[in-house]
């Protein structure tokens, strides 16, 4: 089998790990968004990418140090796009309209949120994961209070409960329509569901 070599990858999204490193991270991110992070293993990695299973551990000790650095460097990844929405200076509905494309586009390639599928198998998962998780929940649920603050000053919202409750409520929803959807081989689902989400925000608003 081929081994790797230490290039280091200048591609975007790489943050500081090497070449070999980064292609380890994207095929078990893939197995992890279809399979969950109990359905693969080292070998399935290593099959892929015509490797052995030592050259992983030379990158990734244990596949706890794997799944939190998968984590940490899709929280990095979707991270940078909330940065990216919010930089082009977008009224409150078209950025949560380009928040639920975020998971569209997931949901697009056959796959689900990396994190929501780590999610469902949270009480299993070692606890750096468990930690990493939580963070990156924290994150979304931060951006999505923030939207949702502007809106309601702005007029584009209006909602009884606290912004907090409404981003809690709305990144449950996603992720959860995201699972379902997935069980029926139905992407169409998550866009339904997704359209009612937003569609809910405007729809107390003509009711006054």
């Amino acid at each position: 089998m081929a081994e790797f070599s230490k290039k280091k990858s200048n591609s975007p999204g790489s943050g500081p790990f090497t070449e070999p490193a980064k292609a380890i991270l994207d095929v078990a991110e893939q197995l992890a968004q279809t399979r969950g992070y109990n359905g693969f293993s080292y070998a399935d990695i290593a099959a892929t990418l015509g490797v052995t299973k030592a050259s992983l551990h030379y990158h990734f000790p244990s596949k706890a140090e794997l799944g939190r650095a998968l984590i940490a460097r899709y929280h990095a990844v979707f991270g940078a796009a909330l940065e990216a929405i919010d930089q082009r200076a977008l009224k409150p509905p078209e950025k949560l309209r380009q928040y639920v494309g975020l998971y569209d586009a997931v949901m697009r390639n056959d796959r689900v949120c990396l994190c929501g599928m780590l999610a469902a198998e949270y009480a299993t998962l070692p606890a750096p994961m468990q930690e990493a998780l939580k963070l990156f929940f924290d994150m979304n649920e931060r951006w999505l209070t923030t939207v949702l603050l502007d809106g309601r000053r702005s007029g584009s919202f209006l909602f009884t409960e606290p912004a907090d409750e409404r981003a809690r409520f709305i990144l449950g929803a996603l992720e959860g329509a995201m699972l379902v959807a997935r069980s029926f081989g139905d992407s169409g689902r998550f866009r339904a569901a997704a359209k009612h989400v937003l569609e809910d925000l405007r729809a107390r608003r003509k009711a006054r």
